[in-house]
């Protein structure tokens, strides 16, 4: 396939902004996924290249380089949220387009977080993979800020620093991606834009995102797999609509995995009217209908246990608990939700808060057979249900309440408290009004006590 032809267009301050749109169908922006830009040398990338040409086969892509990269103008001052968020606007309105899915990765996921909150009424869904929502989470503590610094006093040897430390690409593949670094970008354009990477933080915008959401993250041994891992799941608890999935692929090359490409497809389909509905609880559907009981189980200390039993050892137990966790999901009438997978943990629901707090217990049993731990949650509440997935505010506190558990403990809500105050078996300690984050009121948590 030949490679899409590049157009320019204004934005309102006057920079000329390179981008092309190929294909057909809904819309698909994606964000630059390799750091910087450049529209004609990042598709010397065979992976990403195929990856492109894959998306334009059912839908119109739409890639641009951001000012003071690839084929954009260079040499402008002006590098911000308000400029980054001109550059997509002069690029939609080229295309006249007015609503378009959009996909970001990596570090660059902060901005396009910003963006997607400024404008709600735009972004459709929302795909984010291996998201890192602190821009400078790419260059962590005292190795980072000393890679960055290099970018004044040495650019050809940031670069090549920045491509093996940040990305984990291997030797040959560093070397490739050093050189796109260099083109793609100035040595004082990227000083440019520093003092705006400091500024990058969505973790408090999270919240705030009204786009369905599908949160990707690769594991693996590395240091990146686990800020990967670590970050999907701030991301997923916060996003009040959203979805995670974990490939076990923690390298840059994520585009070239097939399991990555049929979920995104599957993901931003635009469905027919016929199929375009979503349930909510008040339908029956494989869950049940009406209150719907959700319980998050996640495990405790995750960092430390991989850090005390290995990797490889400590995912063989994570695996093992998994399968038991299912198994007491099942054992106690409930549905594990196979459209959140979190790794290390479990998304269920219930028909009733009695079998949802038998299973928390079970959980916890089984826990103790692999010498882990879990901090359990239970909320109800209405739910937006869709081809095996839950997601809707009630899930989102479901979460919080995990979070707030100890290990070893299960909080339950005051709604679930109330439905299951005579009919569970076991005891309600009141743990007083917790303010959950991306909660707007504070509430009411008990854990569960054996009678």
């Amino acid at each position: 396939m030949d490679a899409p032809q590049v157009q320019y267009t204004q934005t309102a301050d006057g920079v000329s902004i390179a981008f092309y749109a190929t294909g057909s169908g809904y819309p698909l922006v994606v964000t630059p996924v390799l750091g910087p830009s450049h529209l004609t040398l990042e598709r010397q990338f065979p992976t990403l290249n195929d990856w492109y040409q894959h998306i334009s086969r059912h839908r119109t892509l739409i890639r641009w380089d951001t000012r003071n990269n690839g084929m954009s103008d260079r040499d402008v001052d002006e590098v911000s949220d308000a400029a980054y968020d001109r550059d997509i606007e002069a690029v939609l309105r080229a295309v006249s387009v007015e609503r378009v899915d959009l996909l970001a990765a990596g570090p660059g996921a902060s901005a396009a977080i910003g963006f997607v909150v400024r404008h709600p009424d735009m972004i459709r869904k929302l795909v984010l993979i291996n998201a890192l929502p602190r821009f400078l989470d790419q260059f962590p503590g005292e190795r980072g800020e000393a890679i960055l610094s290099l970018a004044e006093r040495d650019w050809r040897l940031f670069t090549e620093n920045a491509a093996r430390a940040r990305l984990g690409w291997s030797q040959s593949d560093a070397g490739a991606y050093a050189r796109f670094l260099r083109a793609s970008s100035s040595q004082r354009d990227m000083l440019r834009s520093i003092p705006w990477w400091r500024t990058l933080d969505a973790t408090s915008l999270l919240s705030a995102v009204n786009a369905e959401t599908l949160v990707i993250y690769g594991v693996g041994a590395s240091f990146w797999g686990k800020m990967y891992q670590s970050a999907a799941r701030v991301i997923a608890s916060s996003v009040p609509v959203s979805r995670v999935m974990e490939i076990r692929r923690a390298g840059e090359d994520w585009f070239g995995s097939p399991e990555v490409r049929d979920a995104i497809d599957h993901f931003i389909e635009v469905p027919s009217q016929a199929t375009s509905r979503v349930e909510s609880t008040s339908a029956s559907s494989k869950y049940g209908a009406g209150l719907t009981v959700i319980l998050f189980a996640d495990i405790a200390n995750s960092t430390a246990l991989t850090e005390r039993f290995g990797d490889a050892a400590f995912r063989d137990k994570a695996r093992a608990l998994d399968d038991a966790l299912r198994g007491a999901v099942t054992g106690a009438d409930g549905t594990a939700v196979e459209g959140k997978l979190l790794g290390d943990g479990v998304l269920a629901v219930f028909t009733s808060a009695r079998d949802a707090i038998a299973c928390a217990g079970a959980c916890h049993a089984a826990a103790k057979d692999t010498d882990l731990q879990l901090h359990v949650g239970i909320h109800a509440g209405d739910v937006i249900r869709e081809e095996g997935n839950v997601f809707g505010g009630a899930v989102n506190i479901a979460a919080r309440v995990s979070d707030a558990s100890g290990a070893g403990e299960t909080f339950v809500s005051q709604t679930v408290r109330d439905l299951a105050r005579t009919s569970a078996g076991v005891a309600f300690e009141d743990r007083g009004e917790h303010a959950l984050k991306g909660i707007d009121e504070p509430q009411r948590l008990f854990a569960v006590r054996d009678e």
